[in-house]
């Protein structure tokens, strides 16, 4: 911890979009929008799922986990994005930087591994209907939450203490719009191919490990369906498992091409962009998603709506 006091000595420099000026006004905006309505979608998932009991399953239950990671994963980053894009101070304190290092990375992590368990949720619930209720009994949806927020906080913890012990030699740009690891590691004035290797193993675990269950999910789910060889089947599966596929598609088809190369990603400001998209729009497309293609969401909605209206 000595290496990591005396390493974050001054304030970093997030050099973002700053090349940009014109387009720093812009994404402003879309990003403030984009914030804004990620904090209205997520409090509204969370507070429908907890206060509708029709709610109180084991898929709402993720979602509402899902929701809540969204919630404090954008705002970890957002903030400081949007004080950086409106003025000209890039700056972010050592201490603000450990910060959304650990945290980002600890909730980027945790949602990896929660699409898995959403994914083990909805194969039970269409290849397994009659024993839905007794496979994710409630104990079991607790124990797989918590196994998800562990190994993210696990992860981040080790990585990020690995990252900021990092010899940088006075080094204090980073080309990126948030404290990273692998736009942090860029900073280091010692060899990084041994840490470059290890956060590419910790990329596998976390990141293609829980890839691979969801597509084994998915493929016993098709499998399911294709034995009824009914179309209202593949409509209900369709209606079960889209709305998650959809999610999962967003979010891990952005974050695998930064963490799985991140030496291509990071040498162009596409790779800026990339994370933008896993950091700022996917938070805002997943309450949109699942309320848009759920009748159970907008119908508890409109009850809780109505509810209120007669009350007052």
């Amino acid at each position: 911890m000595k290496t990591i006091n005396e390493s974050l000595g001054d304030d970093f420099l997030l050099v973002g979009f700053s090349d940009q000026p014109q387009l720093e006004k812009i994404l402003f905006v879309l990003v403030l929008i984009s914030y804004l309505l990620t904090l209205l979608g997520n409090t509204t998932i969370i507070l429908v799922s907890c206060l509708d009991p029709t709610l109180h399953t084991p898929m709402y239950y993720f979602l509402t986990n899902l929701s809540f990671v969204d919630l404090c994963f954008t705002t970890s980053i957002v903030p400081q994005l949007l004080w950086n894009l409106h003025g000209p101070a890039k700056t972010i304190t050592p201490i603000g930087c450990a910060i959304q290092l650990y945290v980002s990375l600890a909730l980027g992590s945790t949602e990896c591994v929660l699409l898995a368990v959403m994914a083990f949720d909805r194969y039970a619930a269409v290849c397994r209907p009659l024993h839905y209720g007794t496979v994710m009994h409630p104990r079991l949806c607790q124990s797989l939450a918590g196994i998800a927020w562990l190994s993210g906080v696990g992860n981040a913890l080790i990585q990020g203490t690995i990252t900021l012990q990092l010899p940088r030699c006075g080094n204090r740009n980073i080309y990126h719009f948030i404290c990273e690891v692998p736009a942090m590691i860029k900073l280091a004035c010692v060899d990084i191919h041994a840490n470059e290797v290890q956060l590419f193993m910790a990329s596998l675990v976390l990141l293609l490990l829980p890839l691979a269950l969801i597509l084994v999910s998915y493929g016993c789910i098709v499998q399911a369906v294709m034995r009824i060889r009914s179309a209202q089947a593949w409509r209900k599966a369709l209606g079960t498992c889209g709305s998650h596929l959809l999610v999962v598609s967003l979010f891990y088809g952005t974050i695998t091409a930064v963490y799985i190369q991140p030496n291509s990603s990071y040498a162009h400001s596409q790779g800026q962009f990339i994370t933008l998209l896993y950091t700022v729009v996917t938070p805002t497309l997943n309450p949109l998603i699942y309320t848009l293609r759920n009748k159970d969401v907008k119908g508890s909605l409109k009850k809780l709506v109505q509810k209120d209206q007669n009350t007052g």
